[in-house]
């Protein structure tokens, strides 16, 4: 009996240790909804252009092509699409990316930026935000 209950309990300190990492590494499209909003909506929107360029369907979309945007010199001459990949390295880094482009901002925490990117990869596949 006692070791059974060792073992149990064991067994859910094993499991309530790994459910933080677990949960740290799915992504949140609510916050990544919020982070948007409160990070990126300055200079962008889902629909419309701003300073930077409309979001809402960035997803799937060849960087630096959108017709009704001025993009920089460097972003112009990309060749890459915006997978959920290249999402994340760019608000890593986007003077990594893409050298010479014009946005000067970028997240810092990964949590954020896959958050971030699950919010816009959940508009291009229509999956609402949680």
């Amino acid at each position: 009996m006692r070791t059974t209950l060792l073992r149990a309990s064991l067994g859910l300190a094993l499991l309530a240790g790994g459910l933080p990492v677990a949960q740290a590494q799915a992504a949140d499209v609510q916050r990544g909804r919020q982070l948007f909003e409160s990070r990126c909506g300055g200079c962008h929107s889902l629909d419309q252009n701003r300073v930077g360029p409309a979001l809402g369907t960035v997803v799937g979309r060849p960087a630096g092509k959108q017709a009704d945007f001025a993009y920089s010199p460097a972003l112009s001459r990309a060749t890459h699409g915006w997978t959920p990949e290249k999402l994340m390295a760019w608000l890593t880094d986007p003077e990594a990316l893409v050298p010479g482009q014009a946005m000067g901002y970028r997240l810092a925490e990964a949590d954020d930026r896959r958050d971030v990117v699950a919010f816009l990869q959940s508009l291009a596949t229509g999956q609402p935000a949680r």
